[in-house]
């Protein structure tokens, strides 16, 4: 398997801008492909795309119209988005190439496996940034990192392959001990995090006062996906919810994640990612899960007034 020298971002919201940008500086803007269809890349080019307030200089790419394929394709498309993505990008991939997905959850990795091969895709959890964009306007501090890994019944070429090709360019990332045990953790911090701010609409800083309306509907609904975890013997525990507020606990008070970002704008939310997942698998297990019910049900109130 040949070293990884090119790679293809999909998606520019406020993960994939960021990415791109950190891509792009360390290995070349002829090496990093942004990939969009024809409409999407004339309106980046036209428009520009902006990354802590420089204006990005990124390689822009109909991917309609791409040859060239990219050893590493990332995909950063919101989850409504994947499937749209994959058929997009479809052409450019080989048996040859490493995938990954920056997206929240725990379903991407299942998507790509099924239309690509599973041995291709590295497991990833974005993490430890707080990254915003509005309009064509990405900001991000802390830059935070990608935690990569594969499940033990996994091949672990790509993998290699890909923590090679960081380590070449300087590009931040960590390697859990049980990267699904570690997706598991962030979906916890997902569920609590970007439903609590968008239901509560405020930022980071709401989450941060002790006793709050927000604050407790977090904690209450990261409990539940322990719980929903545990059932599944993945071994989630308070030390996750610790962790976790932690890291919450120091982002800028005027922050804010996705869903909240989306709550602003208008669209549609993650809902079926977080809340959705942990009703599902909850009815599955014959689990009672009041609080994520609740925020489920309050997202959509407030979906169906846009």
């Amino acid at each position: 398997m040949n070293d990884i020298k090119t790679v293809g971002v999909v998606g520019l919201g406020a993960l994939g801008t960021l990415f791109a940008h950190l891509l792009t500086q360390g290995c070349g803007r002829e090496n990093v492909l942004v990939l969009a269809d024809r409409a999407r890349i004339r309106r980046y080019e036209a428009e520009g795309v902006y990354f802590n307030g420089a204006r990005c200089d990124f390689n822009y790419t109909a991917a309609e119209d791409c040859t060239q394929k990219p050893d590493l394709l990332l995909f950063a498309e919101k989850f409504g988005a994947l499937d749209a993505a994959i058929r997009l990008c479809r052409h450019l991939v080989t048996p040859e190439t490493t995938l990954v997905s920056v997206l929240n959850g725990v379903s991407s990795e299942q998507i790509l496996g099924d239309a690509f091969t599973p041995q291709q895709v590295v497991w990833c959890v974005a993490q430890k940034m707080s990254a915003v964009k509005e309009g064509n306007r990405a900001a991000a501090d802390p830059l935070g990192e990608l935690a990569v890994g594969v499940p033990a019944e996994l091949d672990r070429r790509h993998l290699d392959r890909l923590t090679a090709f960081f380590d070449k360019i300087g590009f931040p990332y960590s390697l859990p001990e049980d990267i699904r045990t570690h997706m598991w953790s962030k979906l916890l911090c997902n569920v609590g995090c970007n439903q609590s701010t968008m239901v509560f609409q405020c930022g980071y800083g709401g989450l941060q006062q002790p006793g709050s309306k927000a604050r407790e509907t977090m904690l209450g609904a990261m409990k539940e996906v322990i719980l929903v975890a545990n059932a599944q013997g993945i071994p989630l525990s308070e030390a996750d919810i610790r962790h976790w507020v932690g890291i919450i606990d120091r982002f800028p008070p005027n922050g804010a994640p996705s869903m909240r970002q989306a709550g602003k704008a208008h669209r549609k939310s993650e809902v079926e990612l977080f809340a959705g997942t942990i009703c599902r698998y909850a009815r599955h297990l014959g689990l009672d899960v009041p609080v994520n019910t609740w925020l489920y049900q309050e997202v959509q109130r407030i979906e169906a007034t846009y």
